[in-house]
């Protein structure tokens, strides 16, 4: 592993698909002399195109070096850093990868399908001594602790549930993406391509946030609706209650499947008032009685650029492992449970025009689940079964 004394040499693995994100998030790090692309891990090399103007001879280092062969490459440049955008299934087997180099890590969400493959990344980085942050980038919004300091002053008095709501739509192509994608299981290994686990996942771990329930011993219990209207394995509508050792409830619902797509939001209920968080933009709305709605937009902290700050004694991280095991607790109960009901042909429709299933009335009962805390078999909705229940 390089020193920490100049722009730190930092490793791609997965740079397509989201993994494009990441490639420009690095070059406007490396423009501001943070860090260097040193190299991609990608089973089929990028094409010069592809490269985003790192691959030109003049570039700083020159041209990042690509391999398929993780250990090798992190070997041959030397790697500070990891970021980690690969299938779900390959996380924890990369992370030890890196972390027997000691190299630092940014883990892509969620940062494995399984809460027994969780621990051994997170024990194994551990015991390694490298600094692993997880890539729940709605947990870099600024908006996060300044929630938490206006629950802790009583702005709306006592926080009684939170809840969550994301609908959006994906066309059916969204599920060719890549063999895992909507999976369950792939080859013997479990993957959880859910709505609530992977697309919408940032809807749980920010409400868990919000509410402090962060780490797995914060979590007393587990409710899970799990649903389809596509032709995959996985969910993609679905809901999830969490009981939290303080006593309060947690209940996000999600779907793929909505008929007018919208920003997701977070919402705290309170004795005295309610917060809505829209955490991809960065907005928070106090609603309280006595007062006029008080809005405002907040800054976010990018998590790579968090973890670099870190490395070099300037700053606290934002996302350790720990603190999303809470998160990964829900993951284990959608792991476990039943696998999703099919709903009835007459629950959804093709939009031939967008080439994706949409449930008519799942907008409202995403809303209406955020609203009461309920599940979507306590709201009435005709192809939800009684709720799974993990301890």
């Amino acid at each position: 592993m390089s020193d920490l004394g100049g722009p730190l040499p930092v490793v791609l693995a997965g740079a397509r698909g989201h993994g494009r994100w990441h490639l420009g998030n690095i070059r406007r790090l490396q423009d501001k002399g943070l860090v260097r692309l040193a190299g991609i891990c990608e089973l089929t090399p990028l094409a010069a195109e592809e490269l985003d103007g790192f691959g030109v001879p003049e570039a700083p280092g020159g041209p990042p070096e690509q391999s398929a062969d993780f250990g090798a490459l992190l070997d041959s440049t030397g790697a500070a850093i990891a970021v980690i955008c690969t299938p779900i299934p390959t996380h924890t087997d990369l992370a030890l990868t890196a972390a027997a180099r000691g190299v630092h890590l940014l883990l892509e969400k969620p940062p494995a399908p399984s809460y027994a493959e969780f621990r051994r990344m997170a024990d194994g980085v551990a015991a390694a001594g490298v600094v692993c942050q997880i890539g729940f980038q709605s947990l870099g919004s600024h908006a996060v602790p300044a929630i938490r300091e206006l629950i802790a002053q009583g702005a709306i008095g006592r926080v009684d549930g939170i809840g969550g709501a994301g609908a959006w739509g994906r066309a059916e192509s969204y599920y060719r993406r890549a063999p895992w994608a909507g999976r369950r299981r792939l080859d013997g290994a479990d993957v959880v391509d859910g709505v609530l686990t992977n697309p919408l996942a940032h809807a749980v771990a920010t409400a868990l946030a919000l509410d402090g329930a962060t780490r797995a011993e914060d979590v007393t219990g587990i409710e899970t609706e799990l649903l389809r209207a596509n032709a995959i394995e996985s969910d993609d509508t679905s809901c999830v209650r969490v009981t939290t050792t303080g006593g309060r409830r947690i209940t996000v619902a999600a779907t793929l499947c909505a008929e007018h797509p919208d920003e997701p939001y977070v919402l705290v209920h309170g004795t005295g008032g309610r917060i809505t968080f829209w955490y991809k933009q960065d907005r928070v709305l106090v609603q309280r009685p006595g007062h006029g709605p008080q809005e405002a937009t907040y800054g976010r902290t990018d998590l790579l650029e968090n973890l670099v700050e870190h490395l070099g004694g300037r700053a606290a991280l934002l996302v350790a492992p720990d603190t999303t095991g809470a998160f990964m607790k829900v993951v284990e109960a959608i792991r476990r449970a039943p696998d999703p009901l099919v709903m009835p042909d007459h629950a959804w429709y093709l939009d031939t025009g967008e080439h994706r299933r949409i449930v008519p009335g799942v907008d409202g009962l995403v809303a209406a689940a955020a609203d009461t805390l309920a599940l979507y078999s306590e709201l009435g909705a005709s192809w939800a079964l009684p709720k799974e229940v993990s301890s």
